[in-house]
């Protein structure tokens, strides 16, 4: 008797225990991985911070910058958001979060934060990858101390679910020490925004080799892609990175909301063999990140993937639309899809036998010139290459204008040797080149009627055309109407 009622007293007991379990693992204040001390947030803005705590919990946040106290209730699942306001760059400050338990985040600057995305030519840190350098690595990471660039990098861990926090990590200054792990593309990119605004620089590195854009997008931004599988439970998954969904749930969403000025963006190689559907899923992946941001239509910069023989990676497939310039041109296009977007062209720097080309330096400086023009506004140089603005015909010879060329363009001397003609029937022949005061000119004999032109288009190609300051003309292919 005795026996049965112990039984059914620790029988309630445990009932008892199971009902309270999800407010005994919120009953501390938690906040994810990215909101540490040394994070660098938005300057000027309305940040959020987010976190965990017991249901019903009332959370307090208290910023050094300003003295101002933000307060939140958590919800019935114990989750908090409380938006912040920051002030012109500066630091250090310190935030302080009262909730189950007491939180003090130190050594906060407030600066320019940008999200740095996209697989392995992102990824790829200073220390280079195996046989693969970077150039001018040694020198950049002796010379690169300066606690007023941070980098917060999200390591690899693709999902089949949302998740809402990633394994812990943290925010790094750059330095001897550090910056070797640094994302190259991402630290060039820093540094120049830094040395011109003088202000401190966040880079929330959000990159994985190997990734197709498919695995950055969540299951409701791929409803208008039903030929993408959409991987789920019990499925065998031998390339995560690969697979739609995967790098979005995993790493992407946990950060998803944090203060940010804008992004830059180097992905494509993965998806060469698909241009016709990159076209479209590429800006519909932008657009829904700025959905998921709420923040409108952020700057979004990518790059115009280098050249490359394509042919030497698994299934070799070559010739037709697996030439990636055919991905290229559809980043091209991209331009006139994505709202507030800029491009920067890599045509010259590719290497033809290693697909993570050596010069990340000039990658990353691309990108800050696209920042620093097109959205800090400013002015005294041209940031952007060439990009083609009217094509007409005088008789058999075509003339091209092109925007950003106030200076004209320039072949350092060199023959233009990579534009292409085509009549009616679609067979592209080389053509002749030649620099003019508003152009370029293009002309074969033999081509009584052009209808198609187009410059650099191969798999492999190194192009040649730039403006007067040394910006590449990408490659493109146009209809003559």
């Amino acid at each position: 008797m005795i026996f049965k009622k112990f039984k059914r007293t620790s029988l309630k007991w445990c009932q008892l225990i199971l009902l309270m379990l999800p407010t005994l693992i919120y009953a501390q204040t938690k906040l994810p991985a990215i909101f540490s001390n040394n994070m660098i947030l938005q300057q000027a803005s309305e940040p959020k911070i987010w976190g965990t705590d017991a249901p019903g919990k009332k959370i307090s946040v208290r910023t050094s910058w300003n003295n101002k106290e933000y307060s939140a209730v958590t919800d019935a699942n114990g989750k908090f958001i409380v938006k912040l306001v920051t002030t012109t760059a500066g630091g250090p400050y310190t935030i302080t979060i009262n909730g189950s338990k007491k939180i003090e985040l130190r050594n906060i600057l407030l600066g320019e934060v940008w999200l740095c995305a996209g697989q392995s030519n992102m990824e790829m840190p200073l220390k280079g990858y195996p046989n693969q350098p970077i150039e001018g690595a040694l020198q950049a990471v002796l010379n690169s101390t300066n606690d007023q660039i941070r980098m917060f990098t999200v390591p690899r861990h693709p999902n089949l679910k949302e998740q809402d926090t990633i394994k812990q990590t943290q925010w790094l200054s750059a330095s001897v020490e550090n910056t070797n792990k640094f994302s190259a593309t991402a630290y060039f990119f820093g540094r120049l925004i830094n040395q011109v605004l003088n202000v401190p620089v966040g880079l929330v590195n959000v990159s994985y080799g190997g990734s197709n854009a498919e695995a950055w997008m969540s299951a409701t931004g791929l409803k208008a892609f039903p030929e993408i599988k959409l991987p789920v439970e019990g499925d065998k998954i031998p390339a995560p990175n690969r697979a739609a969904t995967m790098l979005y749930n995993g790493m992407l969403h946990p950060v998803i909301g944090y203060g940010i000025k804008g992004a830059i963006w180097y992905q494509g190689e993965s998806n060469y063999e698909r241009p016709d559907q990159y076209e479209t899923l590429f800006p519909a992946m932008v657009a829904q990140w700025r959905n998921d941001w709420g923040i409108g239509d952020f700057p979004f910069h990518f790059a115009q993937i280098a050249p490359y023989n394509y042919a030497q990676l698994p299934p070799y497939n070559s010739g037709g639309k697996y030439n990636s310039a055919y991905l290229r041109d559809a980043q091209r296009k991209s331009l006139d899809k994505i709202p507030n977007s800029g491009m920067i062209s890599l045509i010259d720097i590719g290497e033809e036998d290693c697909i993570h080309p050596m010069k990340k330096r000039e990658a990353g400086e691309r990108f800050a010139l696209l920042a620093l023009g097109r959205t800090y506004g400013k002015t005294g140089f041209t940031y952007e290459g060439p990009i083609v603005d009217k094509i007409t015909l005088d008789g058999n010879v075509v003339n091209i204008k092109f925007k950003n060329v106030p200076s004209g363009m320039t072949s350092y001397g060199k023959p233009i040797t990579e534009f292409e003609l085509a009549g009616e029937d679609g067979n592209f022949s080389p053509a002749t080149a030649t620099l003019t005061r508003a152009g370029i000119s293009i002309f074969n004999p033999n081509i009584k009627k052009p209808k198609f032109v187009r410059y650099a288009f191969k798999d492999f190609v190194v192009g040649n055309v730039f403006n007067i300051e040394g910006l590449p003309l990408p490659s493109f292919m146009e209809e003559i109407k």
